[in-house]
C-alpha cells in the first residue's frame, strides 16, 4: 500500500519562523529554521516561503520482505520529493533505523538547497527504509531494495527523480534499483547514480563526497587563515565519506589524529598511520581494533583539541550540550546535519567558523550529476575530468558563499541558505510555480 501524504505543519513564529528556544526541534525543524533564517535575509514573502519550505510530494508505502527464515517482515519506506523547480528531483537512499518521515523530509529540503548552492540542476528529494541492514544478509537486503523500488517506481524517471547511495546503501544497493526499475521499464542506467562502474557508474563517485570535502578545506583554510601544514584532524565516522576524508586530507599536509565508527574512536596524537586503520576495517574490523592507538569514545572525538574536526557519521553530534567543549577552529560538516541550530550559534559566538553540509559535503551529488549526464550522453568521461571537474564546481560554492558571507557580514550557513534560496526563488517564479 502506498500513501501520499499532505505535510504537516511545524511550530512557527509570527513571520512564519522557528524560534530556537529551549525545546529540541526535530530534523526538519532545524532545517526549516535554517531555511526561514536565509528567506528572512532575502526577503521572502511569507505566502513563497512556504511553498518553497513544504515538500512537494510524500510518499509512505510497505514493504514486506520474505527473510531468510521464512518469516515475512514488513518495512516501512519513505520518498520524499521536496522541491523540482530547478531540474529533477535527487536525492539518496539510507536504511536506518531512524530513517522515519521527519528526518527523510528534512534530508530531502537540505538537498534541495545544496542543489542550488553547487549550481547543478536538480531538485532536492530523499528515500529511507526503517531497517537494521546490519542484522540482515545480502538476500534480505537485495530483497527490501527492489520491492522498495517497484513500490516507489512510479515517482522515479531518469528526468523526474534520481535516487543514489547514502547510509548503509552503496553502489551495490544501485546496482538492484536500477535492474528493478529497469525490468518494468527498460534498461535505463540513468535511474539512478552512484552505481559500480560496469553499469553505468562514474569514476570517482566512489571517492567524491569525501574528495569534495577535501576540497573545500583547502579553500575555507585559505581564506580562514588556518594553515593546514601540521594542522590536526579528527573525524567522527569512518564509513565511505569518513574514510575517504583521512585518506585523502594528508595531501593538504594535515594530520589525522583520531577517527571513529559505531564501535568508538581510536586517537594517536603524533598521528594515525590511516591506512593501517583502513586495512583493519576492510578486514572486518573496527577502527578502534587498530593497533598502537588509544581508544576514545564518540563525545570524546568531538571535543579533541584539534585543528579541524569533520563531523562525518549521522546528523545532530553537535548539540546545546557539547558545543561549548568544542575547540577545533574549523568545523566541515561532512555528515547531513551534524550540528543543531542551537549549537551552530554557540560555535559561531566562539569564532568557530563551520563550513555547511550544503557546501562541504556537496561532492557527492556533484558528481552524481557527472554520472547522470555521462548515461544521458552515453559517454563516460575518465577519472582526471571527473576530480578536475568537481574541483571547480566545489570552488566556485566556496567562492560565492565566502563572498556572500563577507559582504553581508553574516555567518558561512547563512550565506550559503541565501544563495540557494534565491536560487529556487528565481526558478519557481520563472517556470509560474509560485
Amino acid at each position: 500500500m502506498a500513501t501520499d501524504q499532505t505535510q504537516a505543519p511545524v511550530a512557527a513564529g509570527a513571520a512564519g519562523g522557528l524560534s530556537l528556544g529551549s525545546v529540541e526541534l526535530s530534523p526538519f525543524q532545524a532545517v526549516s529554521l535554517f531555511f526561514d533564517q536565509a528567506a528572512d535575509h532575502v526577503g521572502v514573502s511569507d505566502e513563497v516561503r512556504e511553498v518553497l519550505r513544504t515538500p512537494y510530494r510524500e510518499l509512505k508505502v510497505q514493504v514486506p520482505v520474505r527473510m531468510d527464515d521464512g518469516r515475512r517482515q514488513l518495512f516501512t519506506g519513505y520518498r520524499v520529493q521536496h522541491n523540482g523547480a530547478r531540474g529533477p528531483y535527487k536525492g539518496g537512499v539510507r536504511y536506518h533505523p531512524a530513517a522515519d518521515l521527519d528526518e527523510v523530509r528534512a534530508l530531502a529540503a537540505l538537498m534541495t538547497w545544496k542543489t542550488a548552492l553547487v549550481d547543478i540542476p536538480f531538485g532536492g528529494a530523499k528515500g529511507g527504509v526503517q531497517c537494521d541492514p546490519s542484522a540482515m544478509s545480502d538476500a534480505e537486503k537485495e530483497k527490501l531494495t527492489r520491492r522498495f523500488t517497484q513500490m516507489i517506481s512510479y515517482v522515479l524517471g531518469e528526468n523526474r527523480d534520481i535516487p543514489a547511495p547514502d547510509v548503509n546503501t552503496d553502489a551495490q544497493t544501485m546496482a538492484w534499483m536500477m535492474d528493478a526499475y529497469s525490468s518494468r521499464y527498460g534498461y535505463t542506467p540513468a535511474i539512478v547514480t552512484g552505481k559500480p562502474v560496469e553499469l553505468g557508474g562514474s569514476y570517482g563517485r566512489d571517492a567524491a563526497t569525501g574528495r569534495g570535502v577535501v576540497y573545500c578545506l583547502e579553500d575555507a583554510a585559505r581564506d580562514r587563515g588556518v594553515d593546514l601544514q601540521g594542522a590536526t584532524v579528527a573525524i567522527q565516522g569512518f564509513g565511505n565519506v569518513g574514510s575517504w576524508v583521512a585518506r585523502l586530507i594528508g595531501s593538504l599536509g594535515c594530520r589525522v589524529v583520531a577517527v571513529s565508527d559505531v564501535r568508538g574512536g581510536c586517537y594517536r596524537g603524533d598521528g594515525l598511520d590511516v591506512q593501517a586503520v583502513y586495512d583493519t576495517v576492510r578486514e572486518g574490523g573496527s577502527v578502534v581494533d587498530a593497533a598502537g592507538v588509544e581508544q576514545i569514545s564518540n563525545a570524546e572525538l568531538l571535543e579533541l583539541d584539534v585543528d579541524v574536526l569533520v563531523p562525518a557519521a549521522l546528523d545532530r553530534v553537535i548539540t546545546d550540550r557539547n558545543a561549548d567543549r568544542v575547540q577545533a577552529r574549523l568545523v566541515m560538516e561532512a555528515a547531513n546535519h551534524p550540528v543543531t541550530p542551537v549549537a551552530d550559534a554557540v560555535l559561531h559566538s566562539r569564532g568557530v567558523t563551520v563550513v555547511p553540509d550544503i557546501l562541504a559535503n556537496a561532492g557527492g551529488v556533484t558528481v552524481s550529476y557527472f554520472e547522470w549526464a555521462q548515461n544521458i550522453q552515453q559517454y563516460r568521461w575518465d577519472e582526471d575530468r571527473v576530480n578536475g571537474e568537481l574541483r571547480k564546481t566545489m570552488s566556485r560554492a566556496w567562492a560565492n558563499t565566502h563572498a556572500r558571507a563577507v559582504v553581508d557580514a553574516i555567518p558561512l550557513r547563512l550565506a550559503a541558505f541565501a544563495i540557494a534560496v534565491e536560487r529556487v526563488e528565481r526558478a519557481a517564479h520563472l517556470r509560474g510555480y509560485v
